[in-house]
């Protein structure tokens, strides 16, 4: 799990007259990895799914993020509609693989998923648990490559491949992500997920929406679409907070359902 973060990127310059020199992909991942505080930092949230016609279901909850021990762990709880209150998803830094879990009040069981994260769609919206941890910070650094850089929505731009890890047996819905992740905050604005050299699903960031809370920057809202369903989810992030402490039951795989 890897945060995308807030600080610009210092390179090192070189001769007089002279470009300065590409970042490695260590200096990019640190750099993103820094948004995420050491305190534990609370996120209000708001997800709007939307069908095909238009019409739209949303829900509310809040993300708690953390460092442990320079491991980054981030927890997200639904707290509205009524049929989802309680549900949640844990991911935690860990070697040799991160962990990932998921808790559904209608069975009252966690569940841990595959490295990959799982496929199927977070609480009836656009988002499987591998995209959702994409946007909340929470992605596996070592399935980065660094392909350069560009510019997106006229901002500068470090260009990343994601290789998605699949587990023998799997067949993940994408194999590879290109992200765009912004110079100046080193915030995610774009992520494209494959599958055969084919787009299926794109979630979007407005530079607009760069937000800055505590020194660091998140994304203030993201848009996920599916490009073959016609659908798209919306995310908001409606109010952040920190706290120096933070009990750790909020971020074990056996307590964090029944956290608060």
């Amino acid at each position: 799990m890897r945060a995308l973060v807030v600080l610009g990127l210092l390179l090192a310059c070189g001769p007089l007259g002279a470009a300065a020199p590409a970042p490695a992909l260590a200096e990019v991942v640190e750099c993103m990895r820094a948004n995420l505080p050491q305190a534990a930092r609370i996120q209000t949230i708001e997800l709007t799914a939307f069908d095909r016609s238009g019409a739209g279901r949303v829900l509310k909850g809040r993300v708690f993020g953390r460092r442990e021990r320079e491991r980054a762990q981030v927890m997200t709880r639904i707290e509205s509609p009524p049929d989802l209150q309680g549900a949640a998803y844990l991911v935690r830094e860990a070697e040799p693989r991160d962990e990932v879990y998921i808790y559904l009040p209608s069975v009252n069981r966690v569940k841990r998923l595959a490295a990959g994260g799982g496929s199927g769609r977070l609480w009836g919206t656009d988002f499987s648990p591998a995209e959702f941890s994409l946007v909340q910070n929470a992605f596996d650094a070592r399935t980065l490559r660094l392909a350069g850089s560009g510019s997106h929505q006229g901002r500068p731009v470090h260009r990343l491949i994601l290789t998605p890890r699949v587990e023998p047996g799997e067949s993940p819905p994408y194999d590879a992500v290109s992200v765009e992740v912004d110079q100046a905050t080193c915030v995610l604005l774009q992520a494209e997920f494959s599958r055969g050299g084919v787009a299926r699903k794109r979630l979007s960031v407005p530079a607009a929406q760069l937000q800055q809370t505590g020194g660091r920057w998140y994304p203030g809202e993201a848009v996920l679409e599916d490009l073959k369903e016609g659908t798209r989810t919306r995310l908001r992030v409606l109010g952040v907070s920190f706290e120096e402490k933070m009990a750790s039951r909020y971020f074990h795989p056996h307590q964090f359902a029944s956290a608060y």
